[in-house]
Order: structure tokens, then C-alpha cells, then sequence
């Protein structure tokens, strides 16, 4: 039976909660007997009691985020008990005497009060005191404070979880979990502020109903009744007494538990562990407070109270003393029978990050954000704007000071080896020359860290001049940003990892699991994709659209499991892709194309083996091939035009190898890659004699 009712509570806890709430206001409109009135008296002391003992027993303030609700409820319903005990004390005392309002009302005001109004009235003065002026304001203006004080931290909060997440401190679970976290406690004190008022004015409203029933009970049981004076004050006071007794203590109760659970911070353990362990955390101080009694009890004040105290605290003291003596012995006992060191655990050194940012001491202010610094942020968009333009999630970049580095200097690595560095000046600004400038700046010479196009850095007074002047100014913030972004995207093969491949395809598998199950692991393991995506990310070109290449891959997969030629299929499966990477302003494909005669030349000499083929031209051929290849590159550079090289789908993959051996991100086409509606204007011909 027990079961079942337990069961039927946790199934329709929101029809027992809107049920609740409409009991409340009937409570308000209908009369009630007292028999009904007792019960919902002695349920709101219970419901008081256990709000204070889960209030006591949370480890945190946002463990009873519905404190600020339950905060306006139990109000609601306490000023709807008030309105049902006015009814009967005015309309049935005349009648029925003292118990009119119920037995709960009649005990409290004869028990409590001792049967004198005039008591009772100064023990309820007394609650309305304590709860008004000393919690109730106490608490509110608590509340107003911690308010304020976290909503003005969320945003240095929510700064501390991107850089965590950023350095690979954190995952992007913990880090959404921390983020609520964040969210639910600015919500709590928010709420909190606006809900002490609810008490406040509850104590006020107790005031007012206790004068009214006086006054109003006297006047009644006088001219309606024909009570005598002295009785009809005696009668009504002592119910009106005993009624708002009853209400001001849950009342009381409430006011404490939201006194506490706003003063409370953050802890592991229960208020009453966290309470006794502080407070009895120093025998000295319990000793003290000893002595101090003993003293005392030297005067005329009762001995008999101090010294029961005072020996009570001194021997907690002397036990507190012994078994903080014996821990201490335990200590040096434990530590001189570790007289082998235990081996040191090596193995959290093994770990490499797979990305690294170093920066000198001169630069922390770019990522600190109290001194204005927002690369944290910039890094954050980075990796977002990467997955969009290159399809690969970059795992998070560490950011850490390195003393030994210059102080704007610094350092890139992949998987703890430098592949990239350069300096940037917090407190200047850096201007480019793209080519168009009309006229001579004055500032520290340099050259872009990413592009390598000469460059001066420059103060902020001569900002507005440079950009004049037609040179492109950024920040030194956008400087770094910029190099590191490059930096990615040259070695973002090496970046692509078999995990990211496994989570690529589970990603793919969500909207395209046919694709996925035909190719992998059927036709090629992860670890085959793996090699062609790597082969087109050095290329520059993206893998986004992952269903294509894993199509392609499908096809071809069968009949060829070489990675080179695999890579030739996709690439010309994403033709277009790869000629909008190309097309200019004006819409063409400006390119250098090579002679037949050369061509021929170099497939005679691709050799190919078990573990790949290869150019195996002699040096000499090599040479005078590198040679034509520099002069029509710097041709068609000096024309203002980014180079590109098409040949025959036979032999591209060889002539890229070739050109990355002269300059790399130089672009090598085939002419099956270059899509029909795509305007070609071949500037040159490379051409061996």
C-alpha cells in the first residue's frame, strides 16, 4: 500500500504541486472547520522544519534552487492561514470561546504564552524583531550583494572555462557543465534578491492581522456578543496571540533557512561537518575560551553554569590535543618507514599536446582578459571558422608563458616541436605592404609572420597616416591570431589524427550510415582515409564534405588500394571545390601549363614499387626542370596573380612533389580537376630543351 502511494506521488508530482496551489487560495475564500485548521497549522511548522534541515544538509546554495519559490509559496500560504484563523476568531469565538480557532491556536496561546496575553503579545513582538529587523534585513541585503557580485563575475567565469577548454584543461562536457553552473547560480541570487522581500513582508502583514484581530475581536465580542470588556480583550487577545504565534515561528524558521542559504558558499560537505570541524579545528582556542570561564566564575555570577561549561570545554580541548598528538605521531612514524622512496609516476609526462602556443612575458597581457587581452576568444573563433573552411576539428590549443622565449616572442608547436614562430608588439600596430602603397612610413622594419610581406610596426598616433597611405593595419593581436591560423592550415594532415577519423565517420554516420557501413571497414580501414584526407588537407583542399570523398572512395576503393591514385579519384570528384578555391576576382584561373614533350619526361620516369611510386628523373633533368618552373612562377607572381600549375592527372601528384621541393603553396591542378564553366588563361608554358 505504501508502495503504491509513493509510486502515485512520484508520477503526479506536478498535479500534487497545481493542487497545492489551489488549495492555497480555497483556503483563502472558504471557510474551513478547525479540525482542518489544525492540520494545516501543524503542517506548515513541519513544512518550516524540513526546509531548514535541507537548507542545513546541502553542500551548496544551487543544491535547492527552488528556495526562491518555495520561499514565496510558503509565504503565500502562511498569510492564507492567517485569513482562515482571522475568520474563525472573529466569527465563532463569541460562541465557542478559545476554541473557536482550533486546538492549535488555543495550546499555543495558553501554553506558550502561559495563559497571559500580555506575555504572549511580547514573545510575538520579540519573533516579529528577530525575524523583521535582525534575519530578514540581514538576509536581503546578503542577497543584494551576492547578486551583484555574480552577475559582475559571470563574464570573468565564462572567460576562465574558454581558456581552460581552449588549453585542454577541460572537455566541452565539463565545460557546458560548468557554464550551467554559472547560470543556475546567477538565476539562484537573482531570484534570491526579489525573494527576501516576500519575508519582509510577511512580518509586516503579521503585525497588521494581529491588531486587526485585537481590536477588531474586542469590538465584536463586545457589541455583538455582549462579552465583557475584560473578557472579550482576555479572549481574543490570547487566540489572536496563539495565531500569530503559530504563524511567525514557521515563519522564523523559513527566514533562518534563507538567512543561511545565502550566507552558505560552496563546500563538499554538510553546513553541520563544515560548522563542528571549524569550529573545534583549534584545541588552543577551546582551552582558552576554558580558562576564560573559570575566571568568571571567580564573580559573583553562577558557579555552578561555568564551571559545568567550562570543564565540558576543557576536556574537549585535552581530547582534541591528544588526538591531534597522536595523528602527528602517526606522521612521523609514516614517513620514517618510507625510507625507499616510492618509484615516481612518470607516465602523465608521456602526454603531448597536440597543440601548443608559447608565449614570452611581454605578450600574457594579449590573453590575459583583465588587462583587455582577447586572444583566448580569438582562438576559441579559430578553431570554429577552421572545421567550417578546412572540415577538421582542431583539438584545443594550451596556452602557456615560457620565461626562457624573448618577451614578444613567440612559439608554435605540433605536438611538442616547434614549427613556427615570430613577434608581436602588444603596444603597437602592424602595417603591411600589399603592394599599393603610395609613400614611406616611419616605424620598426619587420616582415608578416604568416605571409612574409614586409611590414613596420608602427604606435597608434601614426595609424590613421599609414591606412592613408594605403598600408593594411592590424593589431598585434590579430597578428598572432593570423600566423597561428596559417600555421594550422599548412599542417593540418599532421593535426588529423585516427581518433579524429573515427569521429569523423561517426559524425557522417548519423545522416549518411550507408556511405559509412559500404566503405569502412569493408572496403578500407580507418587508417586507408585516413592517408587520402591527409593528402588533400597538404593541398589545402577541405574535407567537409566527407559523404563525397567516402562515395569516391566507394568507386575506386575495389580496384586500387594506392592512397596516391585514391587521393587523384577524390580530388577530381571535388573538381569544383577545388576550382573555387582558385578563381580570382574576375572570375579566371590564370595558369602555367607544361610542355607535352615534359610531361612525357617525367611519366617515363615515375617508377613505381610496392611502396609507391616515385620521380626517378637525374638530377640534371631535375634541375633545369626546377629552373623553367622558378621563371614562369615568378612570371606569373610579378603579374600580380596567385600561381598554379595544370598537367595531366597521370603525373600531378609527381610535378606537386617537384614544385613543394622549389616553393611550397604553389597550386598543382589536373586538367580533369578544372570544371567546364570555369574561365582558364594560360600565362606561360614551362618547356625543358
Amino acid at each position: 500500500m505504501l508502495n503504491r502511494l509513493s509510486q502515485w506521488i512520484a508520477k503526479n508530482q506536478d498535479i500534487i504541486f497545481v493542487g497545492s496551489i489551489i488549495a492555497i487560495l480555497i483556503t483563502i475564500f472558504v471557510p474551513l472547520p478547525t479540525i482542518i485548521i489544525d492540520i494545516l497549522f501543524v503542517f506548515s511548522i513541519t513544512l518550516s522544519i524540513l526546509i531548514l534541515l535541507t537548507v542545513v544538509y546541502g553542500k551548496e546554495p544551487t543544491s535547492f534552487s527552488v528556495f526562491p519559490s518555495v520561499l514565496l509559496l510558503t509565504t503565500a500560504y502562511r498569510l492564507a492561514l492567517d485569513v482562515a484563523a482571522t475568520r474563525l476568531i472573529l466569527g465563532n469565538t463569541g460562541r465557542l470561546g478559545t476554541s473557536a480557532a482550533g486546538h492549535v491556536i488555543e495550546t499555543f496561546g495558553e501554553f506558550v504564552a502561559g495563559k497571559e496575553p500580555l506575555i504572549g503579545f511580547v514573545i510575538f513582538i520579540i519573533l516579529i524583531i528577530v525575524n523583521f529587523i535582525v534575519i530578514t534585513k540581514g538576509s536581503n541585503r546578503i542577497s543584494e550583494v551576492a547578486a551583484r557580485f555574480t552577475l559582475d563575475a559571470m563574464p570573468g567565469k565564462q572567460m576562465a572555462i574558454d581558456a581552460d577548454l581552449n588549453s585542454g584543461l577541460i572537455k566541452e562536457s565539463e565545460a557546458r557543465k560548468r557554464r550551467e553552473q554559472i547560470s543556475k547560480e546567477a538565476d539562484f541570487y537573482g531570484a534570491m534578491d526579489g525573494a527576501t522581500k516576500f519575508v519582509r513582508g510577511d512580518a509586516i502583514a503579521g503585525i497588521i492581522i494581529v491588531l486587526i484581530n485585537i481590536v477588531g475581536g474586542f469590538v465584536i465580542g463586545v457589541l455583538q456578543y455582549g462579552m465583557e470588556a475584560k473578557k472579550a480583550l482576555y479572549t481574543y487577545t490570547l487566540l489572536t496571540i496563539g495565531e500569530g504565534l503559530v504563524s511567525q515561528i514557521p515563519a522564523l524558521i523559513i527566514s533562518l533557512a534563507a538567512g543561511l542559504i545565502v550566507t552558505r558558499a560552496t563546500a563538499t560537505s554538510s553546513l553541520g561537518k563544515e560548522f563542528m570541524g571549524q569550529i573545534f579545528s583549534d584545541h588552543k582556542a577551546i582551552m582558552i575560551t576554558a580558562v576564560f570561564l573559570g575566571l568568571m566564575a571567580l564573580t559573583p555570577l553562577p558557579k555552578i553554569p561555568l564551571i559545568l561549561i567550562g570543564v565540558t570545554l576543557y576536556l574537549i580541548s585535552r581530547s582534541l590535543k591528544k588526538a591531534s598528538d597522536v595523528e602527528a605521531k602517526k606522521e612521523v612514524e609514516r614517513k620514517e618507514k618510507e625510507v625507499v622512496k616510492k618509484p615516481e609516476r612518470v607516465e602523465g609526462l608521456l602526454h603531448v599536446d597536440p597543440m601548443e602556443l608559447e608565449i614570452g612575458y611581454g605578450l600574457i597581457r594579449l590573453v590575459d582578459p583583465n588587462q583587455g587581452g582577447n586572444l583566448l576568444e580569438r582562438v576559441t573563433r579559430i578553431r570554429r571558422q577552421l572545421a567550417v573552411d578546412v572540415g577538421l576539428v582542431i583539438p584545443p590549443v594550451r596556452i602557456r608563458d615560457n620565461m626562457q622565449l624573448e618577451p614578444n616572442q613567440y612559439v608554435v608547436k605540433i605536438r611538442g616541436v616547434k614549427i613556427a614562430s615570430g613577434n608581436s608588439m602588444p603596444e603597437y600596430f602592424l602595417a603591411m605592404d600589399a603592394g599599393a602603397v603610395t609613400g614611406q612610413i616611419e616605424g620598426i622594419k619587420t616582415k608578416e609572420p604568416a605571409f612574409g610581406l614586409p611590414a613596420y610596426w608602427i604606435t597608434e598616433q601614426e595609424k590613421q597616416r599609414a591606412e592613408a597611405l594605403g598600408y593594411t593595419v592590424v593589431d598585434s593581436t590579430t597578428v598572432l591570431a593570423t600566423h597561428l591560423t596559417e600555421t594550422i592550415k599548412a599542417h593540418a594532415a599532421e593535426l588529423l589524427t585516427r581518433e579524429d577519423v573515427n569521429n569523423l565517420l561517426k559524425t557522417l554516420e548519423e545522416t549518411n550510415p550507408s556511405v559509412v557501413k559500404e566503405v569502412v571497414p569493408n572496403v578500407l580501414k580507418p587508417g586507408d582515409v585516413q592517408k587520402v584526407l591527409q593528402n588533400l588537407l597538404r593541398e589545402g583542399i577541405s574535407i567537409r564534405d566527407l559523404s563525397t570523398i567516402l562515395e569516391t572512395l566507394g568507386d575506386y576503393a575495389p580496384k586500387t588500394k594506392d592512397h596516391e591514385v585514391l587521393t587523384e579519384y577524390v580530388r577530381n570528384s571535388l573538381a569544383r571545390s577545388i576550382c573555387q578555391q582558385h578563381i580570382e576576382k574576375d572570375g579566371k584561373m590564370y595558369v602555367v601549363t607544361l610542355d607535352p614533350k615534359l610531361e612525357d619526361l617525367i611519366k617515363s620516369s615515375v617508377e613505381r614499387t610496392e611502396q609507391g611510386s616515385f620521380l626517378s628523373m637525374s638530377p640534371a633533368a631535375i634541375n633545369r626542370v626546377t629552373s623553367q618552373l622558378t621563371k614562369e612562377m615568378d612570371k606569373i607572381i610579378g603579374g600580380g596573380h596567385s600561381p598554379i600549375i595544370i598537367c595531366s592527372p597521370q603525373i600531378r601528384y609527381h610535378v606537386k612533389r617537384l614544385v613543394d621541393s622549389i616553393q611550397s603553396g604553389i597550386a598543382v591542378l589536373s586538367y580533369n580537376e578544372i570544371v567546364k564553366d570555369v574561365r582558364v588563361e594560360a600565362l606561360g608554358m614551362v618547356a625543358v630543351e
